[in-house]
C-alpha cells in the first residue's frame, strides 16, 4: 500500500512538476517584491518606539540631571571653536563625547522630525554604518544638537535603502521648509535656508559660523550612485505655535498596546491582489491533491475488492 502510494505521489509530482516550480517561483517573488515595503515598516516600527521610548525616558529624569547634560553639552560645542582643525578628533575627546547626551547609557542623543518627507528619526551618535544602516548619525566632529550661537550641528542617513526609508526623500526639502531637532526635551525649529551638492572631500559648507545657529542634514547623492554629498542647511528660528507641535506629536503616539499606528504600507493593493491569487491557487492545488489522493484510494480498493 505505502509502495503503492509512494508511486502515485511520484507521478502526480511529474505529472504537476511544472506548476509546482511556478508556484515557487511566484512565491519566491512575491517574498522579494514585499522584502523592501515590510523591511521598511518594520524599520519605523522600531524607529518609533525608540524615539518614544526616549521621550518616557526624558519625562522621567530627574531635573538636575537634564540640566547637566545640557550643560556639558553646550561646553563641549564652545571647545569645538578653539580647537585649530575641527576634524581632528583625538581619541580622548571622543571617548568623552560618545557619554554627552546619553540618557540611561543609551546613545541615542535625540530625534529629528521632518514633516515634509513624512520622517521622524532617532539621532545616534557617530555616522558608523551600523548606525546609518537603521537610523540617523551625529556627525561626531560638528555640534552637538543643542542649539546656540556658533553651532553647527550635522545629522547624516543613507538613501535608498532596501531597509529602511530614513532620508531617501531629502531631496524633496526646498528653501523655506522646516525640521525640528529634539534633545532631552528641549525643541528647536529650523527653516532650510541653503541646499547644496558638494564632494566627500569638500567640508566647508559644514564648518561653523561665529554668531549663527544651524543644522545640516547630510545625505548621499545622486541617488543610486552616491558620488556627491546633499547638503540640507537650516538656521534656527522661533518654535513654532504648541497646537501644531501637539498636533504632530499626537499624529504619531502609540496606541494603548504600545503599537505604533504606522500607514501599512506593505499591504499595498497589488501585492495584496497578487498574494490572494497565490493563496486561491494554493487552496485549489491541494484540494486537487487531495480529491486524486481519494481516487486513487478508492481506485486500489475496488481492484483489491475485485482480486
Amino acid at each position: 500500500m505505502n509502495k503503492t502510494r509512494v508511486m502515485y505521489m511520484g507521478n502526480w509530482i511529474k505529472k504537476h512538476g511544472v506548476t509546482l516550480l511556478l508556484v515557487a517561483v511566484m512565491l519566491v517573488g512575491a517574498g522579494f517584491i514585499s522584502y523592501p515595503t515590510f523591511s521598511d515598516w518594520w524599520n519605523s516600527f522600531h524607529q518609533s518606539r525608540a524615539v518614544a521610548s526616549y521621550v518616557e525616558a526624558v519625562s522621567q529624569m530627574d531635573p538636575e540631571e537634564n540640566a547637566r547634560l545640557l550643560a556639558e553639552a553646550e561646553e563641549y560645542n564652545r571647545g569645538l571653536l578653539e580647537l585649530s582643525n575641527q576634524w581632528a578628533m583625538s581619541d580622548d575627546r571622543k571617548e568623552s563625547y560618545e557619554k554627552l547626551l546619553s540618557v540611561n547609557g543609551s546613545d541615542i542623543m535625540g530625534y529629528i522630525s521632518i514633516d515634509k518627507i513624512g520622517v521622524k528619526l532617532p539621532i545616534h551618535h557617530g555616522t558608523e554604518e551600523s548606525v546609518l544602516q537603521v537610523a540617523i548619525g551625529h556627525l561626531e566632529e560638528t555640534s552637538l544638537p543643542v542649539g546656540g550661537p556658533g553651532t553647527h550641528c550635522v545629522v547624516s542617513g543613507h538613501r535608498g535603502l532596501p531597509s529602511a526609508r530614513l532620508f531617501t526623500d531629502l531631496d524633496k526639502m526646498v528653501v523655506g521648509d522646516q525640521f525640528t531637532l529634539s534633545v532631552l526635551g528641549r525643541e528647536m525649529t529650523y527653516e532650510v535656508d541653503q541646499i547644496v551638492t558638494v564632494l566627500p572631500t569638500e567640508m566647508e559648507e559644514l564648518l561653523i559660523t561665529p554668531g549663527k545657529d544651524y543644522c545640516t542634514l547630510m545625505t548621499c547623492t545622486p541617488y543610486g550612485i552616491n558620488t556627491h554629498r546633499l547638503l540640507v542647511r537650516g538656521k534656527r528660528i522661533e518654535n513654532p505655535v504648541k497646537q501644531e507641535a501637539a498636533e504632530t506629536a499626537a499624529a504619531v503616539q502609540p496606541d494603548e498596546t504600545g503599537w505604533q499606528l504606522p500607514v501599512p504600507v506593505f499591504v499595498s493593493a497589488p501585492l495584496a491582489t497578487l498574494g490572494l491569487l497565490l493563496i486561491i491557487f494554493l487552496i485549489r492545488m491541494l484540494m486537487r491533491l487531495m480529491n486524486s489522493n481519494n481516487k486513487g484510494k478508492t481506485d486500489q480498493k475496488h481492484k483489491q475488492e475485485d482480486e
